[in-house]
């Protein structure tokens, strides 16, 4: 037996489904007599209005679509906190889609959101080509985070990649470091961005910079700690593109029975949860990721409504927290 209609809801209070359907949105013409008729028999039948169907009906169905590169990177999951939540206060729903860092998946995923009819798109550091996500924002709004897309099409969300660097660097420059390498993030959004930061910042504090290839995994985080302990001589610190690179790299330096600020002093980037941690207490950029989130999603929505007042950039300004990750250089 299929799900109860409007017009079985109709026939069992023996009114019409003009009627039925004034009901169900709620309006005030009707006698609270026939309401009361009609809610019963929607009661009797288990009839639950179909919203999807009367949001398609009307070309709103209430949907943004919420794209994460990694499901498994805290800081994604982070920012969809604040999506979500600025989502629900403003009466939508995430439609939320992921793409395991292939850009292939993120292509898939886009496709799969405008399938469904998505009334905007807020994809979290997308590694796509930025032609294509120009292309997607001249079909419904898009606002990316994490990464600058240029033209004024797609809005951005991102941090201060010049300032971010700036800060690790010189919280490590203060703390007596001339030796810091940074693992960078790879191809991942945003990556070549705090890398030029990076560099940017030991060429102005006179240093020389040190780049071990990455990406923003765990898993690069300790491949990059290994070809450091191949070297002659190790970095006394190193600056991580991100909390998860940080943490690979505390785990295979403590393989080798080095640890954290007593033998290499390590900063991480995003404060996530993982950073916060007590036995942790990496030392770490942060960003405010779920301030980011809602951000996305006020902008989206302003763009959404036509709003071309405001900036199609916005940038968070990024600060270091000191944690027991750093500390000064050892004599040697």
């Amino acid at each position: 037996m299929g799900h109860p209609t409007m017009e079985d809801v109709a026939q069992r209070a023996g009114v019409s489904r003009a009627l039925v359907s004034l009901v169900m949105n709620g309006s005030p013409k009707v006698s609270a007599a026939r309401r009361r008729s009609v809610l019963d028999a929607a009661a009797e039948l288990g009839y639950r209005r179909n919203d999807v169907a009367r949001r398609l009906a009307s070309r709103r169905t209430g949907t943004v679509g919420v794209l994460l590169n990694d499901l498994h990177n805290p800081f994604f999951a982070e920012i969809y906190d604040g999506v979500d939540a600025a989502a629900t206060e403003h009466g939508r729903r995430p439609l939320l889609a992921t793409a395991s860092r292939r850009v292939a998946g993120e292509r898939r995923a886009i496709e799969f959101m405008l399938e469904q009819r998505v009334e905007g798109m807020i994809l979290v550091s997308p590694r796509m080509p930025s032609r294509e996500l120009v292309t997607a924002g001249r079909i419904v709004p898009v606002v990316v985070v994490g990464r600058m897309v240029r033209g004024g099409v797609v809005g951005v969300v991102s941090n201060d990649e010049r300032l971010g660097p700036l800060l690790a660097v010189r919280h490590l420059f203060d703390l007596g470091h001339r030796s810091i390498t940074h693992v960078d993030g790879g191809s991942g959004a945003g990556a070549r961005a705090r890398r030029s930061g990076y560099v940017r910042a030991m060429r102005e504090l006179g240093l020389r910079p040190d780049v071990i290839a990455g990406d923003f995994t765990e898993v690069a985080g300790a491949d990059a700690a290994r070809a450091l302990l191949r070297r002659k001589a190790l970095p006394t610190a190193v600056f991580a593109a991100n909390d998860l690179v940080a943490a690979g790299a505390m785990d295979a330096f403590e393989d080798a029975g080095l640890l954290a600020p007593d033998d290499i002093s390590i900063v991480g980037y995003d404060n996530t949860f993982l950073a916060r941690l007590h036995h942790v207490g990496l030392t770490s950029v942060d960003q405010s990721a779920e301030e980011m989130g809602r951000m996305a999603m006020a902008l989206l929505l302003g763009r959404a409504a036509g709003d071309r007042a405001t900036p199609s950039v916005r940038l968070v300004t990024p600060r270091l927290v000191d944690r027991r990750t750093t500390g000064p250089v050892r004599p040697l």
